[in-house]
């Protein structure tokens, strides 16, 4: 009967878009190909207008990172691209990502509604490709050679990065840390494709409007993986939406992670769902969360619970997720 639960819940995911096709996948990772020959050949651009050294241009090179949805592999059939342009140490932002980098975007037949967001924490460029929403932030590593699967965990490459850099960073970490710390990705995948769903049809997505964002949802999803290992989709789920409509907040969510301290201090008063980032000790998920919508999401997890509590309805009602 469990495995009944989970099977409608991965058919609704499919029936709803939010898996996308075989197709669309292929086109995804197609677009990300190019893209990474592209910022490739403009870093080799870039040194060759520096005047580095012949050895140097040959061996420099830039790469991409994917994070959000599609880092998480929780994309759907609509869902952009979240993409770092990670450079090396004499690749600048102001000049060489918004300019250079810019225009030879620009000038791709491939490439649309390109243009640059620059006054913001996390100042990026934002253009169709092929038919895919791109967003693009940058940061620059101290190093010449950025490898194409490059570990972000490496400390070496961590070092000396800007305020901004880290900033963008961040998001790619988080992603990492989240697909290594989960004990079964697939199943964490595919908990994180309905817990969204939820959570957009319920009216309580949305880090701008004051609610839950995506990396808010893809940690809670996380740590409930990591406390129910063994069980399936249907009961991860029933175990989501009871967890956190019990949860003792301010109290923090944080993943277990051995190569972490723990922390001291057991809770939160300056955010009312304090959610750790899973890179760190001390940070926290940007949070807009009211005590207004905190009490809206309150109560869409209580509503949530009265409807799953009930352990041997085979299938999901369309009350769990509609309104």
């Amino acid at each position: 009967m469990k495995e009944e639960r989970s099977l409608s819940l991965l058919q609704l995911m499919v029936n709803e878009g939010l898996v996308p096709s075989p197709e669309e996948e292929e086109n995804r990772k197609t677009v990300i190909e190019k893209l990474k020959q592209i910022v490739v050949a403009w870093v080799k651009r870039v040194a060759w207008q520096r005047r580095l050294p012949k050895q140097d241009i040959a061996v420099t090179s830039a790469t991409l990172l994917t994070y959000g949805s599609y880092g998480l592999g929780v994309h759907g059939s609509e869902s952009d691209i979240d993409a770092l342009c990670v450079g090396p140490y004499f690749a600048t932002m102001v000049d060489d990502f918004f300019i250079v980098l810019y225009n030879m975007l620009k000038s791709r037949p491939e490439v649309s509604e390109i243009y640059c967001v620059k006054d913001v924490k996390v100042p990026l460029m934002r253009f169709v490709f092929d038919g895919i929403l791109i967003d693009l932030p940058f940061v620059q590593l101290k190093v010449l050679v950025v490898p194409e699967n490059l570990d972000i965990l490496n400390p070496v490459f961590l070092r000396d990065i800007d305020e901004t850099g880290w900033k963008s960073l961040s998001r790619v970490l988080a992603n990492t840390q989240i697909c290594r710390l989960v004990p079964d990705l697939k199943k964490f995948q595919s908990m994180l494709r309905c817990v969204k769903f939820w959570a957009k049809r319920r009216g309580v997505y949305g880090n701008l409007n004051g609610f839950l964002g995506g990396i808010h949802l893809a940690i809670l999803a996380a740590f409930v993986c990591q406390c129910d290992p063994f069980v399936g989709l249907s009961a991860l789920i029933s175990h989501f939406i009871k967890k956190f409509a019990f949860w003792p907040w301010p109290r923090p969510v944080e993943l277990q992670d051995e190569t972490l301290h723990p922390t001291l201090n057991p809770t939160e008063t300056r955010l009312y769902m304090p959610i750790r980032l899973p890179f760190s000790s001390y940070e926290y998920c940007h949070s807009n969360i009211t005590k207004s919508t905190f009490y809206k999401i309150r109560t869409e997890f209580l509503r949530g619970h009265n409807l799953t509590k009930v352990q041997f309805v085979v299938y999901y009602s369309c009350s769990f997720f509609f309104p």
